[in-house]
């Protein structure tokens, strides 16, 4: 499948059309909270979700650790999530079809996907909020981020958020196994910053600093999380 199809899943030619996308994407969650998340993974602790920006365009920092995780965060917000995906999680087996259903935005992981910057340019100039894990792939720790966010937030003027979960590797799991008898999932929204360039042009070298400034912001926030897990097991 070309870039281009995955383009055109997500926009017409009439470019982002947000009132389509909100409608489907309510709807898709109803399900997700009420039939998907009771089968996927159980949440045992949130705190800030008051730090979410309840109107506007936002961006969530996410260390994404695990499959589930963006589920996680769609479940916990009232406010529509847009996340930025591997554009190889359109191919999965089965549940591939909920990326396209959803609107999820596609992105080749091993350059600077100019399309998907433009596309998520265009959900946030919609005021909406994108989820995305600056590290571009899944793993126990930070590793070295990708400039894309720090450019999304210059070029949009977004704030961001660092969100930091802990605990769902095993999930998904049914509830009768035994990983639902262990603990669940813990997840902090971090206070919300905004990256500075000092009105100038936001280079290179400018955004790599300012996504470092923000993953210490996110790792702050997963080592807050993982201190507080450790201490109730």
């Amino acid at each position: 499948m070309t870039a281009q199809s995955f383009h055109s899943s997500i926009w017409s030619s009439k470019g982002y059309e947000h009132a389509r996308w909100e409608t489907r994407r309510r709807v898709l969650r109803f399900l997700i909270r009420n039939i998907g998340f009771t089968l996927l993974a159980k949440v045992d602790h949130v705190e800030g979700v008051e730090n979410v920006p309840s109107q506007g365009p936002a961006i969530l920092m996410i260390n994404h650790i695990n499959f589930v995780d963006p589920f996680v965060v769609l479940n916990l917000l009232p406010r529509n999530i847009v996340p930025m995906a591997k554009v190889e999680v359109y191919n999965y087996p089965i549940v591939g079809i909920f990326p396209r259903m959803y609107g999820v935005i596609p992105v080749q992981r091993e350059e600077f996907d100019r399309r998907a910057i433009q596309g998520a340019l265009e959900v946030l100039q919609a005021g909406e909020i994108i989820l995305v894990a600056p590290e571009a792939h899944r793993g126990p720790e930070l590793r070295q981020g990708k400039e894309g966010v720090a450019y999304l937030a210059t070029r949009a003027s977004a704030p961001i958020v660092p969100v930091a979960i802990d605990g769902t590797i095993g999930f998904p799991s049914l509830p009768f196994l035994p990983r639902w008898r262990g603990p669940g999932a813990r997840v902090k929204f971090g206070e919300p910053f905004r990256f500075k360039t000092f009105g100038k042009r936001a280079g290179r070298e400018v955004l790599r600093q300012s996504l470092a400034a923000g993953l210490d912001r996110c790792a702050d926030s997963a080592t807050h999380v993982a201190f507080f897990h450790s201490s109730d097991y």
